[in-house]
């Protein structure tokens, strides 16, 4: 990465932030904003959070020597994208924002630079439409907050290059976060998932179910626990997909539309797939591999909760 030269535009807190992990990374990095006085704003308030996220053990010792070395702020869009490899966009999420400095990118890029979008919400084929050459632009969705969530999702549209995503997956890689490729459909992944999971909290509340309180506590003690280390495939792998099929069913005599058995779910109960159990389901783990994973997932959860001790309550209540 020391190579590498990427500009950020945008360097409010998302952009802010991508451009610490990347500059962390070894990249020379350039960040710009609507001006170069925002642009030296903010970097100035990225080094002082570097230094209170050293402080507080988050970041390595040595990490606002490096930021400094690898990150300075541009004069323009213009001066930041110049000679850059990869340019990733995190302005605001309005298409006529970003169309509008997609467009100021492409026109002072070089004609090979990589282009990403942040963009969580909006169809990156989309987006492409103020892009020259749309073929080197996909979608570089990092989380909130951009230093310390592992995942990135990347998106490419229609026509975007293979040969790029792959260059894209290398520069994440570095930064020691994880990339999954998704399609160009409305919601990604990330966010699809999120907002169903709390449609159907704010519908258990509105209901009389729980209380927001109790939701929450449900969440992230049961289900959300496993969360960190399995997705929603392994975990229904591990639980059985016959049991999920008969939970289905008991949630149909109330909403029978709402919660049909899925497809798959179905074509692979019916096969007598029905995952760890068989060496088959969503995942095929070969059945051999079952006490290892039992034995795994057993000690991960003792880890988390250890963790969650040692961090105590969230300061969200007052008592």
């Amino acid at each position: 990465m020391t190579n590498r030269i990427i500009a950020v535009v945008g360097s409010g807190y998302m952009g802010g932030g991508i451009a610490q992990v990347l500059a962390l990374s070894g990249a020379t990095v350039r960040i710009a904003d609507i001006s170069e006085e925002i642009a030296t704003s903010n970097y100035e308030r990225l080094i002082e959070e570097a230094r209170q996220f050293v402080a507080d053990g988050l970041f390595p010792a040595d990490a606002v020597e490096r930021i400094q070395a690898n990150l300075s702020p541009s004069a323009s869009i213009e001066d930041a994208v110049a000679d850059a490899d990869f340019i990733e966009e995190a302005v605001p999420e309005k298409i006529e924002i970003k169309h509008a400095t997609l467009r100021r990118i492409s026109e002072a890029a070089r004609a090979d630079a990589i282009i990403g979008s942040n963009t969580s919400t909006i169809l990156i084929g989309s987006l492409a439409e103020a892009v020259t050459h749309p073929e080197r632009f996909l979608g570089v969705h990092f989380s909130n907050p951009a230093p310390f969530i592992p995942g990135v999702e990347l998106i490419p549209h229609g026509t975007t290059d293979s040969a790029v995503i792959s260059v894209v997956e290398e520069i994440v890689a570095a930064t020691g976060k994880e990339t999954a490729r998704v399609k160009d459909s409305t919601g990604f992944v990330l966010n699809r998932l999120q907002y169903a999971l709390f449609s159907e909290a704010t519908q258990l509340v509105e209901e009389g179910v729980a209380t927001a309180e109790d939701i929450d506590t449900i969440v992230r003690t049961t289900f959300g626990f496993r969360l960190p280390v399995f997705g929603p495939f392994a975990i229904a792998d591990m639980a059985g997909l016959d049991v999920y099929a008969f939970c289905y069913e008991s949630l149909q005599t109330r909403w029978p539309e709402r919660f049909a058995t899925p497809n798959s779910l179905a074509e692979l109960v019916d096969a007598g797939k029905f995952g760890t159990k068989t060496g088959a389901g969503y995942l095929d783990v070969p059945a051999e591999r079952t006490a290892e994973l039992v034995a795994y997932r057993n000690k991960a959860y003792v880890a988390i909760k250890k963790l969650m001790d040692e961090l105590g309550p969230a300061p969200i209540h007052s008592n």
